[in-house]
């Protein structure tokens, strides 16, 4: 296996990582709005994510910075022909952070629901938008002979990639009700499973047509193996969630989530952007990459550096893993 081959193996754990644990983080934003039912819920549900949401997008940052690296004419592609919707993620992600951590710095009740809102939307619309990004990317955009987006934003917004995001976002809300149920106590925990319940079956009804777009598109036999486990190891975590198992379930939906996002990466190989225009104008693995030389190098880097930074996320979920409630939660002065 040649070594940029091995990079669109890692870049695609990056994001599979960044899925997983970014996936549930957006579910929770979500639902302060669909399952907390006062303010005080609503500061259960951020607690639980509290102390580990800013090192769930450390995932996001290192995937990019991977791919401008090994793969420069796919990010500068990615980046020009995206650069609405990213741009759009990336200041949802900016006020995201400010919410979490201005939320609290005020009592006013205005002020927190301000705060609150800006949480519940700025994790909603990402989740849609990046359902979208990967669906237009399977699908294949409107790249010319030199390499370029030549499309417009609305060609982004087809039915394919429209239905990636509806999927991605009800994947996202699904994963973190799940994790909702696992990190609370008493009644919360009780309704985020029974919502758990609901989203997980529209989520296998979506998810399923979604995928089998995908293979019929794009599709072979590892890309169908990788639909299976998805399908059912959803099926597995809907039959957790419902049997109390939160644990159990929390580990299949997160089986989910990287099935889904390694058939979206085997139908791609080995493209990294497939042009709708002329096949022969596809950015591929080997078109794409940096020199042997940098990716040599960065294989050494991502070697000493990727256990340090997975013992130390490891361990801040090891810290934080009980389980809080609103008998947690000090009054508001």
């Amino acid at each position: 296996m040649e070594l940029h081959d091995v990079w669109f193996v890692l870049i695609a754990v990056l994001w599979t990582g960044y899925f997983f644990l970014e996936g549930f983080d957006f579910g929770i934003g979500v639902l302060t709005k669909l399952l907390a039912r006062d303010r005080k819920e609503r500061r259960v549900l951020i607690n639980t994510i509290g102390p580990v949401w800013d090192g769930n997008e450390v995932w996001l940052l290192t995937a990019g910075g991977a791919t401008f690296a090994a793969f420069p004419e796919w990010y500068a592609t990615l980046f020009s022909g995206f650069y609405l919707p990213l741009l759009i993620i990336l200041v949802c992600l900016i006020v995201r952070g400010v919410a979490f951590e201005y939320r609290a710095k005020r009592s006013g009740e205005k002020w927190q629901t301000n705060w609150e809102h800006a949480i519940f939307w700025t994790s909603l619309i990402p989740a849609v938008l990046w359902g979208v990004a990967f669906g237009n990317i399977v699908r294949g955009v409107k790249i010319d002979a030199d390499m370029e987006y030549v499309g417009s934003f609305w060609d982004l917004l087809n039915p394919y990639a429209i239905l990636g995001g509806l999927v991605t976002l009800f994947l996202f809300t699904f994963h973190g009700a799940v994790f909702a149920g696992l990190k609370t106590v008493g009644e919360i925990r009780e309704r985020a499973g029974r919502l758990a319940l609901k989203l997980g079956i529209v989520t296998a009804v979506l998810a399923l047509g979604f995928l089998i777009w995908t293979q019929i598109d794009n599709g072979d036999g590892w890309s169908l193996l990788a639909m299976i486990v998805a399908a059912v190891a959803l099926v597995a975590a809907v039959a957790l969630i419902a049997a109390g198992r939160e644990g159990w379930a929390f580990a299949f939906s997160g089986v989910t989530v990287a099935a889904v996002v390694a058939m979206l990466f085997l139908t791609l190989f080995p493209n990294v952007m497939p042009s709708s225009l002329d096949d022969a104008w596809s950015l591929t693995v080997t078109n794409a990459s940096s020199t042997p030389y940098t990716l040599k190098i960065m294989t050494w880097c991502a070697g000493i550096a990727t256990p340090i930074v997975l013992l130390y996320q490891g361990w801040t979920y090891w810290v934080f893993r009980k389980r809080i409630g609103t008998q947690h939660i000090a009054e508001a002065h």
